[in-house]
């Protein structure tokens, strides 16, 4: 008799037990280069999560863009080939329009500029991104983006009909560039060295760690010193991963990633201001644009953001938001850049 009775203790003690959480292994695509600090951070937190977890979430990256640009990454997150990756914020803009605001020519000068703006907006914008079905661990900055050229130029004139290039699904860079009187080039990432050694650009924009990181800077020799706009990407893993995880592990994965994410967009303003001076050792001269075409930048800023308002169907309400901020601020902000 007592056999039964424990086969029948032991039935019932088993299907009380709740199941051992699923083991979930998470697919990251990004284009930062392996030994880059972007990998070293995400491979730290990587080992992280996976001893905090007892190795019930874990990662798998795929740096260096083998998985392709923004919207290629994308569409393996919606068969699942990939869980998430490391965007620019506008490549999301096809889910929340409202992520290109911050990138809109001239919109900021400063760096005090973004901070007050951001330190307000980042959340609702977080907010928007979980509700298109993507859960985003915050933003990280890649910083100013400015001209360079391989012919000397520090104004409009100088610029005209000069050959720029366009990145891929890029509508801010596409309506910039024709406001601009630039001829656009479209081209990818990885063809843009290519073609500034070729002659087949003149003119690229980008962040200071870009133009080194890319070795843009073997062959543009002219960089002009002005904000044309302010560039960040975010981390996201689509809700659908995101839901696989048990709540204990959502908590946990939240906590480092966000805390990853944070060391890396302080980081760069830092990376940045040493990009610029690897810039200047490597011989690009920075030029000031004339005091007398300031006039010339804030109407190219003005026509190009009323275009993209409207093309790009921004939020006025947001627009109005950031803009009062920024007056706050006080148009003689003597913030750095």
């Amino acid at each position: 008799m007592r056999r039964p009775i424990l086969i029948s203790l032991l039935v019932l003690l088993l299907s009380t037990m709740s199941p051992a959480a699923e083991a979930v292994q998470l697919k990251i695509a990004t284009v930062a280069p392996d030994g880059s600090f972007w990998m070293t951070e995400a491979r730290k937190a990587a080992d992280e999560v996976s001893e905090r977890t007892y190795g019930r979430v874990s990662f798998r990256f795929y740096p260096g863009g083998t998985m392709g640009d923004d919207g290629a990454v994308q569409r393996k997150m919606r068969i699942g080939q990939l869980h998430g990756g490391v965007f620019i914020a506008g490549s999301f803009a096809h889910a929340v329009p409202d992520l290109q605001i911050y990138t809109l020519p001239l919109l900021f000068s400063t760096y005090e500029e973004v901070d007050a703006v951001r330190a307000k907006m980042d959340a609702p914008l977080i907010e928007a991104l979980a509700e298109q079905g993507f859960h985003s661990f915050g933003f990280i900055e890649g910083g100013f983006a400015y001209i360079y050229s391989t012919k000397k130029a520090a104004s409009f004139a100088d610029l005209e009909g000069q050959k720029a290039w366009l990145p891929e699904n890029d509508p801010i860079g596409k309506v910039l560039i024709e406001e601009a009187s630039l001829s656009p080039v479209p081209l990818s990432l990885a063809d843009v060295l290519t073609g500034l050694q070729t002659g087949l650009v003149d003119v690229v924009t980008g962040p200071p760690v870009a133009a080194v990181a890319l070795q843009w800077f073997t062959k543009v020799k002219y960089a002009i010193e002005y904000p044309v706009v302010y560039t960040y990407g975010t981390m996201v893993l689509s809700n659908k991963a995101w839901d696989r995880l048990s709540a204990d592990d959502q908590k946990i994965v939240e906590e480092v990633l966000t805390a990853m994410t944070e060391t890396l967009d302080r980081r760069a303003r830092e990376d940045n201001k040493g990009a610029r001076r690897a810039l200047e050792s490597q011989g690009v001269e920075t030029l000031t644009p004339p005091a007398d075409t300031e006039r010339q930048w804030q109407e190219l800023a003005r026509r190009s953001s009323a275009r993209l308002e409207k093309e790009l169907g921004l939020s006025r309400s947001m627009l109005d938001a950031i803009e009062a901020e920024i007056a706050v601020l006080g148009a003689g902000s003597t913030g750095s850049r």
